[in-house]
């Protein structure tokens, strides 16, 4: 019975989450295009009033696309064929698609260890580090460094993802892999992070058998580790 209430109180949570998110920028479109439509707007301006527009879609559509993700997760509609990947290159290649996003924050990503290989789903790993990642760059400081090192150790496969950010604070750090559960909203909002990152992380380890070990510190960075 408590489970049951439990689980319902989650749903209605997470709905109230989703609602709010997309109303959000669903919101500010509106209005930037009702001022624009009525003709409110200097034509020095308008590039201002259409980058806000266009903004506001891209995390729009971030946000629909991680939902999307998280729901395949949680149907097992996700293809489960498995095939051999090289931790190592996967990760190097994550690193090329976000350098762009490290060069704008002015972070520097370094990738060091060993090649590793493992049978998975590649696209469910490839999304796991890619948000791990993406994170670390998202929640750094300006001029920081995102390590990340892939190797064998004793404990099994590691793949360690250290940032010099703004860190997650002790009793926040249970609940990071919520849904939508953000420790820095204002932080969040200003990078167009959705909260749902770190859940999809925590989907894909438990598909994988895979452990996720955190030790952080405020202002002075992250270690996430994933243990295969």
């Amino acid at each position: 019975m408590e489970a049951g209430i439990k689980s319902e109180r989650l749903k209605t949570d997470l709905i109230t989450n989703v609602s709010h998110d997309i109303k959000t920028p669903l919101t500010s479109i509106s209005g930037y295009a009702e001022i624009m439509k009525d003709g409110l707007v200097r034509p020095e301006d308008m590039k201002t009033f259409s980058e806000r527009i266009y903004n506001e879609a891209s995390r729009l559509i971030t946000l629909v696309e991680d939902i999307m993700k998280l729901s395949k997760l949680d149907e097992g509609a996700v293809e489960l064929e498995k095939e051999e990947v090289d931790f190592y290159m996967l990760t190097r290649e994550i690193c090329s698609r976000l350098a762009p996003q490290a060069e704008k924050r002015h972070v520097r990503l370094e990738v060091t260890g060993e090649p590793v290989h493992y049978l998975g789903v590649r696209q469910v790993l490839d999304e796991m580090l890619y948000n791990m990642i993406e994170n670390a760059i998202k929640y750094n400081k300006e001029g920081g460094l995102v390590s990340v090192w892939v190797g064998n150790t004793l404990q099994g496969i590691k793949i360690i993802v250290r940032d010099t950010g703004i860190g997650i604070p002790k009793e926040e750090q249970e609940r990071i892999f919520e849904r939508f559960y953000r420790v820095d909203k204002s932080h969040s909002k200003a990078t167009g992070g959705t909260g749902l990152g770190l859940s999809i992380v925590k989907h894909g380890a438990l598909m994988h058998g895979a452990k996720i070990d955190v030790d952080s510190e405020v202002n002075k960075g992250t270690k996430m580790e994933l243990i295969f």
